[in-house]
């Protein structure tokens, strides 16, 4: 009895742990993805003369499935869908940010494109809780008039919604925020980013045009 006693908590915890964790697990999980833009951002100089339109390339192999529930022993259950065109989130959040910055989301001759590999948050599941940790990742090219490529850098980011009692879609989606704005704001942060959109905008016609004689 006493041997029983002993181990009691142990026990006790992990079938707690279990219950909290797998708690309707069998059924999908929708969610609504959003974006935090970044506060306090400077103008870039130049960049109000610039117009950059971004393409998202999305190639992952599902579209809408951005995680999965699992049960307390970590396997997988009930897939974690969102209700929002993942590739048109991703856009969204960069197109903001480049406007934040004085440039112009038009058609032009620059062109921003991502090309997003990954788009998923995985549970890890502990003792007492667990985390949600997602991960967002795409190759980020910008491509001048001619087609050439003036910038090329792979964005991988990363977020965490820790210490959590349920592998849910809501528990997810914090993650997956994070990791979306984690990814964001890397690539605003390579200043050879913007100084490549600055560089490659053509001048305008009447900046470009040689003075005639007096």
């Amino acid at each position: 009895m006493k041997y029983q006693l002993k181990y009691l908590p142990l026990i006790t915890g992990s079938f707690l742990t279990v219950l909290l964790l797998s708690g309707c697990a069998l059924t999908k999980d929708y969610i609504s993805l959003s974006y935090m833009p970044q506060s306090n951002v400077s103008k870039v100089v130049g960049a109000d003369k610039v117009s950059v339109n971004v393409e998202v390339s999305d190639v992952r192999t599902i579209k809408d499935k951005v995680g999965a529930k699992k049960n307390g022993y970590g396997m997988e259950m009930a897939p974690i869908i969102s209700q929002d065109d993942v590739g048109k989130t991703v856009q969204n959040a960069i197109e903001v940010e480049l406007k934040n910055r004085g440039f112009h989301v038009a058609p032009g001759d620059i062109t921003v494109v991502a090309e997003l590999s990954k788009f998923y948050n995985d549970f890890k599941i502990g003792f007492w809780a667990g985390d949600a940790v997602a991960e967002v990742t795409m190759n980020i090219q910008v491509k001048n008039a001619e087609g050439g490529i003036v910038f090329s850098k792979l964005i991988d980011g990363q977020g965490t919604n820790p210490k959590i009692q349920l592998a849910s879609g809501n528990n997810a989606k914090v993650a997956l925020n994070a990791a979306l704005n984690d990814a964001v704001a890397k690539l605003f942060q390579e200043p050879a980013f913007t100084e490549s959109l600055v560089k490659s905008a053509k001048p305008s016609n009447a900046s470009s045009k040689t003075p005639g004689p007096p």
